[in-house]
């Protein structure tokens, strides 16, 4: 029978799994040295914030596996023998496989800092960082003072997380506004005003320089580079992006960019092997996608797709159209299409916000043909499945804006903003684009 071994229990790992089961009668066996069972790695700030317990995170019942005959390893791979297709354990245990899954995720950047190895210092991407994170930063008597060092997605969970144990959290961003590589100019500040008014001490231009550990070997202080100002603190969140977890993969035969090298196929240059998720890098762009993208759903997607290649049904990764979301704080944020920090010569923007200044919307599109490129919403939730189909079919910013009702997501009774965000557009552009009615049966129809 023929054997799949797959490193790595996160959601590309057990979709690929999953799916292989579905397909055939193949021994599947995952590999991992982070936790027992495959856990919701989103879910793990709701945990530390009290809205669940870590048990919750797991999808599946532990019968689940045996049910299903899919073996669980615990154990760290140190290397893996391609030319007689083996798994050397750190512990010298040694797993032969006949076909092999990579898929072991992300780890926090780390960039020589010194001090970065102390105790209380810990990203937020694993079970271990959670433990540690309860362990440093139980409450506000234990941990004084936290800093995270980067912006992004992780950071900002970090320091709503810290937050709700009511723990000072000094946010260190080296860029001149919140995460302004990947949003533009609008949303970054509207999110710098979110963040001050949680009362997190969030601190932009700034660089770390070392941290200073007591005479524990445990956090005491951080340095910043331009001032030299010292913060005492006693954890230490290092949120600056994450990279492809294969240290393990160097010396290999195993080709290996940024991350291990995939074609579109999903396969490695040595027979047998694949990769799949955070760790997995394109030879090939895919639209404009980046090389390796660090997201749930497109872990999720690889992970189906080489199932259906191992068992017979060889087919291309085809991500489809980009489109991601998150929180920051407490504003929602959807993204659809390609919305860049600064738009491209062919590009033209809208933006709308409201009052408040916690809801906007910001519309790409070409400033020739008005094909909609993108939309960024940020308090006001929108249907994927409008966006998508939108996106296909290469509909101009007017025809979007007409059916801006039936792109709508928001709950019952929320108020709607779509004649307000037109009639702003008609003002800028000198049009007359009428608001559609909403259309319930085009919005449920399954076509």
């Amino acid at each position: 029978m023929e054997h799949i071994v797959i490193i790595g229990n996160g959601i590309s790992g057990v979709t690929a799994a999953r799916h292989i089961r579905k397909l055939s009668d193949k021994r599947i066996t995952i590999v991992s040295a982070e936790t027992d069972y495959f856990f919701s790695r989103t879910a793990l700030m709701y945990v530390y914030m009290g809205h669940m317990k870590f048990e919750h995170t797991k999808p599946y019942e532990n019968w689940f596996w045996k049910k299903n005959r899919i073996e669980l390893v615990k154990g760290f791979v140190k290397n893996i023998e391609s030319n007689s297709k083996k798994l050397h354990f750190s512990d010298g245990r040694i797993l032969s496989y006949d076909k092999l899954i990579i898929a072991t995720g992300s780890k926090p950047n780390k960039f020589g800092w010194p001090g970065q190895d102390l105790d209380g210092v810990m990203g937020m991407y694993h079970k271990q960082d959670l433990d540690n994170l309860e362990k440093f930063a139980p409450n506000n008597k234990v941990c004084n003072r936290a800093v995270i060092v980067g912006g992004g997605l992780i950071g900002i969970e970090l320091a709503e997380m810290l937050h709700s144990r009511h723990i000072p959290v000094t946010f260190l961003v080296r860029e001149s506004s919140f995460w302004n590589g990947v949003l533009p100019k609008e949303e970054s500040e509207m999110i710098n005003r979110e963040i001050l008014k949680s009362g997190i001490d969030l601190r932009l231009n700034v660089n770390l320089k070392e941290i200073k550990s007591n005479e524990n070997g445990t956090v005491k202080s951080i340095v910043i580079t331009e001032t030299g100002e010292e913060i005492a603190c006693n954890v230490v969140g290092l949120t600056a992006g994450v990279s492809p977890n294969i240290n393990f993969l160097k010396g290999s035969s195993i080709e290996l960019g940024r991350g291990v090298k995939v074609n579109r196929f999903l396969e490695t240059n040595i027979n047998d092997v694949y990769a799949i998720g955070d760790c997995a890098e394109q030879h090939e762009a895919i639209d404009q996608r980046r090389p390796v993208e660090a997201v749930w759903y497109t872990g999720r997607m690889m992970g189906e797709t080489v199932a259906q290649t191992i068992c017979g049904n060889r087919i291309e990764y085809k991500p489809g159209h980009w489109f991601n979301s998150a929180k920051f704080m407490d504003i929602e944020y959807q993204t659809y299409g390609w919305v860049w920090s600064k738009p491209k010569e062919n590009e033209a923007r809208f933006y709308w916000e409201h009052e408040s200044a916690k809801k906007c919307i910001h519309i790409n599109y070409d400033k020739k043909t008005f094909e909609f490129i993108g939309i960024n919403t940020f308090g006001i939730r929108m249907r994927h499945e409008f966006f998508d189909k939108i996106l296909t079919e290469k509909r101009s910013i007017e025809y979007v804006l007409e059916h801006l009702a039936d792109a709508n997501f928001d709950p019952e009774f929320y108020k709607l903003h779509e004649t307000k965000i037109v009639a702003k557009f008609n003002k800028e552009n000198n049009t007359d684009i009428q608001l559609k009615k909403k259309n319930w049966k085009r919005i449920f129809s399954k076509a």
